[in-house]
């Protein structure tokens, strides 16, 4: 029989030794299972209903699905979205008509439920509707475009929290102590240690718990059999940050609207962090390259037409040196983006004229805005009365250059911040009027 503390020759991992088994055991997550909370009342007095657990990595969802059996009672069928099918959900159904006829619930468990495909969702639907499958669905991506309408319309989400520091401390000292932990190496493991694993794990229990382990494993035995984990060696040991981030998911998009909007409310230093947490997480360079022109036309325009050179010298600059090398480029860039004076009056003028595009009549080119290079195309009124800029002093000229229902239409308004201010001097004395910031 397997050790459970893991010196069997196959180890049971830390994580899944110290998964808690009541309900006071599970930690952060006092906003649901808190003395006295709606959620843990319910399931002190035995009752169920089909829900999906959302939240950060680690932070609790199968162990809660887990204790939620045991609470009312339940088997407790578990199935992964990655590798289970139809035919997975079939024998589930006919295990739940068993369970039925001896008045037993049947809980099931599906990870990563965000996998599941339409298809799948479906053959399951009637199950959950009927009653005769709780489901208990897991999920890190938001379920709301993942999970479809009639499942979700079925199920309540509940939202658990990403751990704290505070939190992942508590389970690794419980860890320590522990017969079924890590006390059997008599591990004693430096506060700032403790400290760093908290942190390093970004809410993480699983990847807290791992590299405490992975610590305690590799610090040499003294003649006392005491092991000292050290912050050097926790460093050593765990090298780079658990940086929770999903190039495809929910967080990717997070990401990259916090660094647009602090870039916006021009925080270079929040900026830079924000960046900092993409590149080091693994995020494409290029597509935050990408968003950066995009910001320096929509969010700063004419108000400094010089930062759409510098976020197009960025990319250019990654796409020649690579990473890491790029980053600085990329930093470059986020500074000069947050402090350069915004203005969005080109962005929302072409908005307008899409608009007109493609709402209004679609009227023919003005004759006299043609090019005539043929003789019919002369004879048919082609360039006639067309007033040719530089013939006049100051390039200007009095001539209407939109269709016929749109004319004098404005689209684009100047502000008065930055070079733009210089822009609207010229609107304005060229007949144009622009609203007063």
């Amino acid at each position: 029989m397997a050790d459970p503390t893991g010196s069997a020759a196959t180890p049971v991992p830390l994580a899944e030794r110290m998964r808690p088994e009541t309900l006071d055991g599970i930690v952060g997550q006092d906003h649901l299972l808190g003395s006295g909370r709606p959620f843990r009342r319910m399931l002190e007095r035995g009752e169920l209903h089909s829900m999906i657990l959302w939240g950060p990595p680690g932070s609790g969802k199968t162990t809660l699905a887990r204790v939620i059996a045991r609470c009312v009672a339940a088997e407790f069928v578990p199935i992964s979205a990655v590798t289970a099918g139809v035919a997975d959900i079939r024998n589930v159904v006919r295990q739940a008509n068993l369970n039925r006829a001896t008045q037993r619930r049947t809980i099931l468990f599906i990870d990563e439920i965000h996998r599941f495909n339409k298809a799948q969702q479906d053959a399951l639907l009637p199950h959950v509707e009927s009653g005769l499958i709780t489901l208990i669905g897991a999920t890190t991506e938001n379920p709301s475009f993942e999970v479809i309408a009639p499942l979700l319309s079925r199920a309540r989400v509940y939202v658990l929290h990403q751990l704290r520091p505070d939190d992942l401390k508590a389970l690794m000292q419980r860890a320590l102590a522990n017969a079924q932990g890590l006390a059997r190496l008599h591990p004693e493991v430096a506060a700032d240690a403790l400290d760093y694993l908290a942190i390093v794990a970004q809410g993480d229990a699983r990847a807290a718990l791992t590299a405490l382990e992975l610590s305690a494993t590799a610090a040499e035995p003294e003649e006392t059999g005491t092991r000292r984990v050290t912050l050097e060696l926790a460093q050593e040991v765990v090298q780079r940050k658990f940086l929770l981030y999903d190039k495809t998911g929910e967080e990717h998009y997070n990401l990259i609207s916090a660094l647009h909007k602090s870039l916006r409310d021009s925080d270079p230093d929040a900026a830079l962090y924000w960046l900092a947490r993409m590149l080091e997480a693994g995020e494409d360079p290029l597509y935050v390259a990408r968003r950066l022109i995009r910001f320096a036309s929509e969010d700063v325009g004419m108000a400094n037409p010089n930062a759409l050179v510098i976020a197009t010298a960025a990319k250019d600059a990654v796409h020649f040196t690579g990473m890491p090398e790029g980053n600085t480029a990329l930093a470059e860039a986020v500074v000069y983006l947050a402090l350069a004076p915004k203005s969005n009056a080109v962005y929302q003028a072409y908005a307008a004229a899409k608009q007109d595009a493609l709402e209004s009549l679609t009227e023919p080119v003005p004759l006299h805005l043609r090019n005539a290079p043929t003789g019919l195309m002369q004879g048919l009124g082609y360039g006639r009365g067309y007033k040719y800029a530089h013939d006049s002093p100051d390039a200007k000229v009095d001539q209407e250059h939109l269709p016929q229902s749109l004319k004098g239409r404005k689209y684009y308004h100047p502000t008065s911040r930055g070079f733009e201010g210089e822009l609207r001097r010229r609107h304005q004395s060229s007949g144009d009027s622009a609203p007063e910031d």
